[in-house]
């Protein structure tokens, strides 16, 4: 029947149970131990009996804050974002500053939790999380006190946290892999980078590029990559601005 359908199914939207008596476990602690399992083993790891079996709590006492594993991953997204440093209002000249800190805040907050970038797609309504809620609330207000009208804030806030995730991405899953051969960034490129440059030896552009990698340090290189990026996005929002964007 029209009229009659169900909500979208989210944390963030659902009513929460009122319950006279104190629950075994916290939402936190709930929360914070997921947290525990995805940065120690990844998103395949993570399961309501697995949680449950760490937490030495049945489903009952989980189920009363979480419906289920999306609903969880929604409440763990939105707790790794509130590792975020948000940007600060207060300067107008200084409104890339504050955006580059928030950036740069970003990527290292993915980065320290790989899995993420995995589940941002899926993780339901997570962009109703408070500590999103806030996050782009601030950057919003840096990005119109800096002169962006609310509209073309948004949509420059967007382009900076599509660049930040894209690049993030690649990041994590190299880092993934790193992980799991047990291997330092140097090891590993010490050990591909023969093949690599016997590999691109018909590409000349290519084939310089490689040989450059031999005195390079590779976790560096990634910094200065994001940082040049960065810099490139935020030099065309400017242009934008400055053309009435």
């Amino acid at each position: 029947m029209p009229g009659d359908e169900q909500p979208f199914p989210s944390v963030w939207i659902r009513p929460q149970p009122q319950r006279r008596e104190q629950p075994a476990l916290s939402r936190q602690q709930i929360v914070a131990t997921a947290l525990e399992l995805l940065d120690a083993e990844g998103i395949d790891a993570l399961s309501m009996r697995k949680l449950g079996t760490r937490l030495n709590a049945g489903a009952t006492s989980m189920y009363t804050h979480v419906a289920n594993k999306d609903e969880l991953l929604e409440l763990v997204v939105d707790e790794v974002y509130g590792e975020i440093e948000a940007p600060a209002t207060g300067d107008p000249a200084g409104w890339r500053a504050a955006v580059t800190r928030c950036a740069h805040s970003m990527r290292a907050t993915l980065l320290r939790h790989p899995w993420i970038v995995s589940v941002l797609g899926e993780a339901g309504l997570a962009y109703l999380g408070p500590n999103m809620l806030r996050l782009q609330e601030a950057m919003l207000a840096v990005f119109e006190e800096g002169g962006f009208t609310l509209r073309a804030a948004d949509q420059a806030m967007n382009t900076l946290v599509a660049y930040v995730i894209g690049i993030s991405t690649s990041e994590a899953a190299w880092l993934t892999t790193l992980h799991r051969s047990g291997q330092s960034e140097q090891e590993w490129a010490d050990r591909l980078l023969p093949a690599a440059e016997q590999a691109v030896q018909a590409h000349p552009r290519l084939r310089e590029l490689y040989a450059a990698q031999r005195t390079q340090s590779l976790d560096s290189t990634r910094d200065d990559d994001f940082a040049t990026g960065l810099e490139s996005v935020l030099r065309g929002l400017t242009t934008h601005l400055t053309n009435g964007g």
